[in-house]
């Protein structure tokens, strides 16, 4: 067991330095990609006219500098945050090439996880100028100013990703039991969208919409860091939705290792 661990953590940097240099060989297609998350600026144009045609200026707590800030802190978070493994697998499965992963010493799932950290300094580059135009944009006025939370605001971002690409990896290994588990992840993405405060912030949709969003993942993918990240959690607030936040990352870890098993004996089972 403990070598097995050994062999992993040795083969770490090398996975990451392999993954970066995949990113940056493929760096049109990353591009492409990283183009295709750009809706918050869309409905920060469609918020802000909302708010600035509102009685005050104001549509809720959201006046049209705080959509602004908003849609910029979900832009940023959505970037560094995205992962496409569920269709990687997909396509190793239905090629036959995943059989090749089961045959390596290194479990698939931190090869995968490694291959899409390795891109993150590459997404990070992406979302800096649009970091940059926030703070300059809103003064400083619309980031969060407490120390405390400041300090929690990278721990809530790495929630996010976790419970993006784990839940991914569980979805993606579907793909096991049937032809093309991509069409489950279209589903869990049309409630993304709507359960997540990527199309509008969720404080302002119906409120028993609101409070089932705070009992699902989608909320502390994206809604959850963004709001903490403009200031609009106190420190209750942000203690709460971390611990729900890791508390799904959890529950993603056992659902992904339960079904991983599960899809591994059948596929070996019928000579993947």
């Amino acid at each position: 067991m403990s070598s097995a661990l050994g062999r992993s953590f040795r083969a770490v940097p090398a996975l990451l330095r392999i993954g970066f240099a995949e990113a940056v060989a493929y760096r049109a297609e990353f591009v492409v990609w990283m183009l295709s998350t750009t809706l918050p600026l869309v409905n920060l144009a469609l918020w802000s006219a909302v708010a600035r045609e509102s009685p005050g200026g104001q549509f809720g707590r959201y006046t049209q500098a705080d959509f602004v800030a908003y849609f910029l802190a979900a832009l940023i978070i959505r970037t560094v945050t995205g992962s496409w493994v569920v269709w990687e697998m997909n396509q190793e499965i239905r090629m036959g090439t995943l059989s090749m992963r089961l045959l390596r010493p290194l479990h698939p799932f931190i090869a995968y996880a490694t291959q899409h950290i390795a891109a993150i300094p590459l997404r990070a580059l992406i979302a800096l100028p649009v970091a940059l135009i926030l703070l300059v944009t809103s003064s400083g006025g619309h980031v969060v100013q407490d120390p405390l939370l400041i300090a929690l605001v990278p721990v809530s971002i790495a929630g996010a990703w976790l419970i993006t690409f784990i839940a991914m990896l569980a979805m993606g290994t579907l793909g096991l039991f049937m032809e093309r588990s991509t069409a489950i992840f279209e589903v869990w993405l049309g409630l993304f969208a709507v359960l997540s405060g990527y199309l509008v912030p969720l404080e302002l949709m119906p409120s028993w919409l609101t409070e089932v969003s705070r009992w699902l993942p989608f909320r502390y993918m994206l809604g959850a860091p963004t709001e903490l990240l403009i200031g609009k959690s106190d420190r209750a607030a942000a203690f709460t939705d971390l611990a729900l936040q890791y508390g799904w990352v959890l529950f993603f870890v056992l659902l992904a290792r339960l079904v991983w098993r599960a899809g591994v004996r059948r596929f070996e089972a019928f000579g993947g």
